[in-house]
């Protein structure tokens, strides 16, 4: 059974999560409440989301002053924010959600179509993601378990192919990221999209690390005299 993604809603006002829920409850996964900044900190300790919605004007603890906590903690700094706001204050107050680490910045009211979509592509990205890295993880534990044998090997040959497919999806679904934050996010929401290439890399470079012949070229000595 798939696991579902978690989406964290933070709203002071249990009317607008309840609209949020509505809204984003196609999507079939689970749906996550924080009514204050400091609740939904409590929960970003022990649970992983694929995206944050999080209201701007909260009392005590608002949206941005969230945000940076969360930006500051290395187990949730890469987790996707998007800032939710009945006001709009003009240029520079969207610029302070870019700057205080959000992908997104939406305006209330907001087209319930055009919000499921957005969440819906972080949502696909997390789970591909997350299932690349079980898979590679399995993969790179029986070549480094000592159980290379002929079996394990084929095994190996057929998996690593589709473990390339499936990344290179997440890829393509990263470039297609890039673009609309490119087009509506300017300069923060850019090297957000950066960010997130950087470690699509990284997995690439793994994946590439696991094909038949890297570990025997990675441990051969050149020999000398």
């Amino acid at each position: 059974m798939v696991q579902k993604a978690k989406i964290l809603l933070v709203d002071d006002r249990p009317e607008n999560l309840l609209a949020l829920e509505a809204i984003l409850s196609a999507l079939d996964q689970t749906l996550v409440r924080a009514s204050s900044g400091e609740e939904a900190l409590k929960a970003l300790l022990t649970e992983d989301f694929a995206v944050i919605l999080l209201d701007v004007q909260m009392p005590g603890m608002d949206g941005f002053e969230t945000a940076a906590h969360i930006k500051r903690r290395e187990r949730t700094r890469d987790i996707p924010i998007i800032f939710l706001t009945a006001i709009n204050h003009g240029p520079h107050h969207t610029f302070r959600g870019y700057a205080a680490g959000a992908v997104d910045y939406i305006s209330k009211p907001f087209d319930p179509w055009v919000l499921r979509a957005k969440v819906s592509v972080f949502v696909e990205l997390h789970m591909k993601n997350m299932q690349l890295r079980e898979q590679a993880m399995l993969l790179r534990r029986e070549l480094e378990g000592g159980q290379a044998s002929a079996d394990t090997e084929r095994s190996a040959g057929g998996l690593l192919p589709e473990l390339s497919a499936r990344l290179a999806a997440v890829e393509e679904q990263a470039e297609v990221l890039t673009k609309e934050l490119s087009e509506s996010g300017g300069g923060p929401a850019v090297s957000t999209a950066a960010h997130l290439e950087r470690k699509l890399s990284g997995l690439r470079r793994a994946l590439d690390a696991l094909q038949p012949g890297a570990a025997e070229e990675k441990s051969v000595e050149p020999q000398t005299g």
